[in-house]
């Protein structure tokens, strides 16, 4: 039995979409991305939401519409993608990484607080394997230090203080204290490439809070304008008769999505509630077998929040690094794919030379060092997971002490 460990989930509904929308003759931005658009938006309870073509290009123009650039400081976490991390390095600013808490896979609270100076423009907390980071926490730190905060900009000016920048690359679906991911964070970037539990091949959504002060409408615009080169109108708005004529209001980026990416996110759209809840039940089957083992898991549902489900990840307490490769290797060798979540940014040669060092990060190290990432995706049958769960725990008798 092979076990892949992310495959894309599809169905024929969106084949048949994605059929309709080329025999359309509209494959660019167009209607089906601004009906996705509006189906998120409505989703999750935000006015506005703009799809682009990935997570990292919505965090990138979130930035840009705060103005952060150089000179300026932005706060993320050690243990994560670089995407969260790199946008920042894009717009100019300078990266500054927090720890993970000694027994979480969140940053460190304590230390982000202590980190924020009068440069801190924005904080990139991340939804890590789909479970909410600690929102209430992170608005309670950026108010405390209001008295820093020196705004640059309209945005910044209206907010008062530094901004929640979420990474919610993994948590589309989620809820903290009952209200939808998404909602919560100043801006939210969600991502849906192709091993994401809902996709769209390659993208990404962007959803923010109403500032007072701020139109919405207007970051709508901007943030059309900046995903297509800083054009003053569209594809679509170009095709009327006669409406041939633009301008170019800025020298910017390209990072739109297509119709026929949003075609596969429509019918993702209808079938992602069921999705969501095979994942809950494929995370109740490992956690039933793999706790009474003394293995640790991320606690993906608790009293005050619901995970997406997007990773498994698990701990072996007392293993080595190399001890977790070699478990990886038995997994592969009965052919089931596992993972590694996350290798630390410090790790990384380009943070390397940026001057980061593993060492001045030892909890995002000890996380790392005994982290395996179990298949979870909604094609596993329960046949598959049955499997995983025997061999895995069958493999560990050999390390758990």
């Amino acid at each position: 039995m092979k076990i892949p460990f992310s495959p894309p989930d599809l169905s024929e509904e969106e084949i048949s979409e994605v059929a309709d929308t080329l025999r359309s003759g509209w494959i660019t931005t167009g209607p089906r991305t601004k009906k996705l658009e509006a189906m998120i938006a409505d989703w999750i309870g935000t006015e506005k939401c703009v799809c682009l073509n990935s997570q990292t290009a919505c965090a990138e123009m979130a930035l840009r519409l705060l103005e952060v650039g150089e000179g300026d400081e932005v706060i993320t976490s050690a243990y994560t993608y670089t995407a969260s991390a790199s946008v920042i390095d894009h717009v100019g600013a300078s990266i500054v990484l927090i720890d993970t808490q000694k027994d979480s896979f969140e940053m460190d609270y304590d230390a982000l607080e202590a980190a924020i100076t009068e440069r801190t423009k924005a904080i990139i907390p991340v939804d890590l394997g789909g479970v909410p980071c600690d929102y209430d926490r992170l608005f309670e730190i950026v108010e405390r230090k209001k008295n820093l905060f020196r705004p640059k900009g309209e945005i910044q000016t209206a907010l008062g203080r530094v901004a929640i920048m979420a990474d919610t690359a993994h948590s589309f679906g989620a809820t903290y204290h009952g209200r939808m991911v998404g909602s919560i964070a100043d801006f939210s970037s969600f991502s849906f490439h192709a091993v994401k539990n809902f996709t769209t091949a390659e993208g990404g959504a962007l959803t923010w809070r109403t500032v007072d002060g701020i139109d919405n409408d207007d970051l709508y615009r901007r943030l059309q304008l900046f995903s297509l080169h800083g054009q003053s109108k569209d594809a679509l708005a170009k095709t009327r008769l006669g409406a041939w004529e633009y301008d170019i209001v800025g020298t910017w980026y390209k990072c739109n999505m297509t119709d026929v990416a949003a075609a596969i996110g429509l019918k993702q759209f209808e079938r992602y509630p069921a999705m969501l809840k095979r994942r809950e039940e494929i995370i109740g089957k490992y956690d039933a077998a793999l706790r009474p083992l003394g293995v640790e898991t991320l606690r993906h549902y608790g009293a005050d929040y619901r995970s997406s489900g997007h990773l498994y990840l698990t701990r072996i307490p007392g293993i080595t690094a190399e001890e977790r490769n070699e478990i990886i290797t038995k997994m592969a060798e009965r052919e089931i794919a596992c993972n590694v979540h996350y290798k630390p940014l410090p790790m990384h040669t380009a943070y390397k030379k940026l001057g980061f060092d593993i060492a001045d990060y030892p909890n995002a190290y000890a996380h790392f060092a005994n982290e395996i990432t179990l298949p979870l995706h909604t094609c596993l049958s329960d046949e598959q997971i049955d499997y995983v769960i025997k061999n895995y725990t069958d493999i560990l008798k050999g390390y758990l002490k």
